[in-house]
């Protein structure tokens, strides 16, 4: 790992420590860099915004890949769902600590919540997008995009306060759930 990951980590780790002491929004990134042994201009470098710790989602393009290798012909919320699990199995368990910190700071600061579905909003167009190229039509394809996307964040709200299954298992238990399986 170089020295920029190192920093990169560093300030990510301080921040989530801050975060939950002190709350994210009494939490400056000035005290974050002082924190971490750096400058404000170096939080920037490696975050565009404070809220940005809290928000790294590397997985899209590998999301609409997996939508796209979905059998043509399947209903758009089959597709959604299925590529979503496909994508999932494909990636490690997360560090389910510092995911689940993650969640739970954005979780409990309302002015999160928004920024939460802002994220989320990318995620859901790529897939709404791989859904009409593949033949489903526009509405039936964002609707079975945001209902993926909103059960699997409901997933990750709900695995947050728990404290013991993986991150995988509620995932997976939100997706047979949108495709009509679960029913627990």
């Amino acid at each position: 790992m170089g020295k920029s990951e190192r920093t990169r980590e560093r300030l990510a780790e301080t921040a989530l420590e801050l975060f939950e002491r002190q709350g994210f929004e009494q939490t400056t990134v000035g005290q974050i860099a002082a924190a971490a042994g750096v400058t404000e201009m170096t939080f920037f470098r490696h975050f565009p915004a404070k809220h940005q710790v809290l928000f790294e989602d590397p997985y899209d393009a590998l999301i609409a890949d997996a939508v796209a290798a979905q059998p043509g012909g399947s209903a758009p919320l089959r597709r959604a769902a299925g590529g979503l699990r496909q994508a999932w199995s494909r990636v490690p368990e997360p560090d389910g600590d510092v995911v689940r910190r993650r969640v739970r700071i954005v979780a409990g600061t309302p002015s999160l919540r928004g920024e939460m579905w802002r994220n989320n909003s990318e995620t859901e167009r790529l897939v709404a997008e791989q859904l009409v190229r593949d033949g489903a039509r526009p509405l039936p394809a964002k609707a079975a995009a945001a209902a993926v996307l909103a059960a699997v964040t409901a997933a990750l709200l709900e695995w947050s306060v728990g404290e013991d299954a993986p991150l995988g298992d509620a995932v997976l238990t939100a997706l047979e759930t949108v495709e009509g399986g679960g029913n627990e």
